[in-house]
């Protein structure tokens, strides 16, 4: 039996077609250019499902926002700058507008500087938002990194951008010793000496190294050409890309979220991109540009008209780094002389220098990458994690980043201990001592007191549980007993003190098999017990629903059991008649 409609000539078929198409087109949601766009890419549908991407609204998530706008600030003022930085040692006479220095013999990069600052309108504004942004996006970077650390938002599935947020936090500290080096003033000059110190100290093909970078013996004509082709082209396109990639990963793995009421793992409570969180972005964008721009016009910074041409000869008298790389000056600082020795005669071996500035850097940012994996094989937990932790909810991992935090502090106030002998009046040799002995002993007193306090918190939050919250409302008893009235917790109060886990330390499992031979892993099993053990010997386990019920039972049994008339209330400040009251409990958990 044929379907064809027999009564219809194939010219009316093809005009129903095309009415149909016209009708088609004429109902699309999009017109105009992002009409045609869409026609020709198909990307209005992606386009859709990106602005209704749900971000979930908490100050603390801010934190990466102003290191990506800060970043971009950055951009958009290097750019400007590039016009008239001129990236060569080559000597010329000065003859610029900052008379000071007019008839000096300086580099032209040294003199390019001084014309964007004092002769380009609005030069000296953009270096100093340059220079201020720069600062600003590392302190972004870094606070946005212990942030995700602290809640545990580097857990699966996010060990990859972690692992690129790592990377993306040296390579900034990188790009900006590479900025500041490019002036070629005297302190920027200071430092690259310093660096040149720090490559040839490397063993065996320090001196190579250092003749390949410099283009021959220090201070020679080429370092600063280079550090320009790094500073404005190489390590700017890895970041972008790691930024790109990092915010891609932040999309396909949703965001995390802090845990409350109808927050779960499977979704996101918080606002869609379009239109509230991009017009929420784009204000706090211009926001974080003004900051920038109003610190930038009122502190001054890096002013190397003050501190004159590089001249191998001198070295600036307290001069010190960058913040962020300050870290590692004290290192160098604390290291003692007696390591460095001389082996087969000629060869020297520069370990006080070596350990603490070219092996420091890649030691410490792969601890820090490292971690995720390191934690989930002691946990054993492969699951996927999308709600946040409480920090005081894993006390051992806290514990773990405020003892590398106190670390981070040793060195970084190591690096002026010449400034704060000078100040205080004091032996540098007695607070190089002391802050060699707070290297070492510092973190473990920090990890203690961190894992006590977070213990601490937990056993509140058990408490205010069971028992309800302090109210301010006193009892008196007739025989002269004073007791505070607690008021129960709202579900809604409650569920965020109660949602998370506390896995418990793992045991060891048998050493031999059915047979009685060795287990191969027993040795690897056993590290893994010891450091599980470590993160979880001390437990504090939410307030399980059989124990909420236990502590309301006992409370109603108390309060049947008391007289009418044999309290009188002294003293009322919150509690609500449509609140329920608790007597406190005495007994400590």
């Amino acid at each position: 039996m044929t379907t064809i409609n027999e009564s219809r000539p194939a010219e009316g078929l093809r005009a129903d077609d095309r009415r149909d198409e016209e009708r088609h087109d004429s109902t699309k949601p999009l017109g105009g250019i992002a009409g045609w766009v869409d026609d020709r890419t198909g990307a209005a549908k992606g386009a859709s499902v990106l602005l209704k991407k749900v971000f979930p609204d908490h100050w603390s998530f801010m934190l990466g926002e102003i290191a990506m706008y800060s970043m971009i600030v950055c951009l958009l003022t290097g750019a400007f700058l590039t016009f008239w930085f001129v990236p060569s040692q080559s000597l010329i006479v000065y003859d610029g507008s900052y008379i000071p220095l007019q008839g000096v013999l300086v580099s032209d990069a040294y003199s390019s500087t001084l014309d964007i600052s004092f002769d380009i309108r609005g030069g000296l504004l953009m270096r100093q938002i340059h220079h201020w942004g720069a600062l600003i996006f590392i302190v972004a970077v870094f606070a946005h990194m212990a942030r995700v650390f602290f809640t545990g938002a580097f857990r699966k599935p996010r060990e990859i951008n972690w692992v690129f947020g790592t990377i993306l936090s040296m390579l900034a500290c990188i790009e900006g010793f590479a900025g500041y080096s490019l002036p070629d003033d005297l302190l920027s000059g200071t430092g690259i000496r310093a660096m040149n110190g720090f490559v040839q100290s490397i063993p065996v093909v320090g001196s190579y190294v250092s003749y390949f970078l410099f283009g021959g013996a220090f201070p020679g004509e080429a370092i600063v050409p280079r550090l320009y082709s790094v500073h404005i082209l190489l390590v700017p396109a890895i970041l972008v890309g790691l930024f790109t990639a990092h915010i891609l990963l932040v999309f396909v793995h949703k965001h995390t979220q802090y845990p409350g009421p109808g927050r779960t793992n499977n979704n996101v409570v918080g606002y869609p991109l379009m239109p509230v969180y991009i017009a929420k972005a784009g204000g706090f964008f211009f926001m974080v540009f003004g900051v920038i721009t109003l610190i930038s016009a009122l502190f001054t910074i890096n002013p190397i008209w003050a501190y004159g041409p590089y001249d191998p000869s001198p070295v600036t008298a307290g001069s010190q780094p960058d913040w962020y790389m300050g870290f590692a000056d004290g290192a160098l600082r604390l290291l003692p002389g007696w390591f460095e020795f001389v082996s087969w005669g000629d060869f020297t071996w520069s370990m006080n220098i070596f350990p603490g500035s070219i092996l420091l850097l890649p030691v410490m940012w792969g601890i820090i990458g490292a971690y995720p994996f390191v934690e989930a094989w002691v946990t054993g937990d492969k699951r996927e994690h999308h709600l946040l932790d409480r920090p005081r909810n894993a006390p051992t991992r806290t514990a773990i980043g405020v003892a590398g935090i106190v670390m981070y502090c040793v060195l970084f106030f190591a690096a002026g201990n010449d400034l704060i002998a000078i100040k205080l009046h004091l032996s540098i040799n007695d607070i190089t001592i002391a802050l060699r002995t707070l290297f070492f002993v510092g973190p473990p007193i920090a990890f203690w007191i961190t894992k006590r306090i977070c213990l601490s918190l937990q056993r509140a939050d058990r408490q205010k549980v069971l028992h309800g919250r302090e109210t301010g409302t006193i009892w008196r008893y007739p025989d002269g007993r004073f007791e505070e009235i607690h008021a129960p917790l709202t579900p809604e109060e409650r569920w965020p003190l109660v949602q998370h886990e506390v896995p418990e330390a793992l045991q060891i499992s048998g050493e031999k098999d059915a047979n009685g031979v060795d287990s191969p892993i027993a040795r690897k099993e056993r590290l893994r017990a010891k450091l599980s053990h470590f993160y979880f010997v001390d437990r504090v386990g939410p307030v399980t629903p059989s124990e909420l019920a236990a502590a309301h039972h006992e409370h109603d049994e108390s309060h049947a059991a008391l007289p009418a008339g044999e309290h009188e209330a002294v003293e009322s400040s919150g509690a609500g008649a449509e609140r329920e009251s608790i007597k406190a409990d005495k007994r400590l958990d």
